[in-house]
């Protein structure tokens, strides 16, 4: 089965039962900081991915890492599970999906901006402002930098990509 639909599935699950408990933000905020930890923690996705390491073991590490990020008892169920069926290589795209079910739930849309350096948040107002009234819809916009573009703005909207950096004109 694909990532994307695996993903999709687990993301669905999550939002319902997010809804359910009146705790979607918090729900969206911990499965997200568990996607970072996944990430950016190679001694971890190998301690969860590793055949040899026993079921119980893993359960271990996965638990323990949900009480040291403070998730509620259902997102530790829910990551316990992932566990179970061994699906934790898809924790970081069922957090990207389940954050954009719920920002669409909300009528957000997420805008990427990357740029060569920081700006100021003036020019992130200004530039939000003109997303939402290109798009119609409320704009969240996610900063990146790239030193590699010299300079300009690339900004992705969903599968949209306008692209205004030095690096490709």
């Amino acid at each position: 089965m694909s990532v994307s639909i695996v993903a999709r599935r687990y993301g669905r699950a999550l939002l319902e039962l997010g809804l359910e408990g009146g705790q979607l933000d918090s729900m969206v905020r911990e499965i997200d900081a568990v996607a970072q930890a996944w990430t950016g923690n190679p001694e971890l996705r190998n301690a969860l991915e590793n055949p040899i390491v026993s079921l119980a073991a893993k359960k271990a590490v996965m638990s323990d890492l949900a009480v040291a990020l403070q998730t509620s008892d259902v997102t530790r169920h829910a990551l316990l599970l992932l566990v179970d069926r061994r699906r934790t290589r898809v924790l970081p795209y069922i957090a990207s999906t389940l954050r954009e079910m719920a920002d669409a739930r909300k009528g957000l849309l997420r805008a990427e901006v990357t740029t060569a350096t920081t700006l100021s948040d003036a020019y992130y107002a200004r530039l939000q402002k003109q997303l939402e009234a290109m798009t119609g819809q409320r704009v969240v916009v996610d900063r990146r930098t790239d030193p590699s573009l010299i300079g300009g703005v690339i900004t992705r909207i969903g599968d949209r990509i306008l692209d205004g950096s030095l690096r490709t004109r």
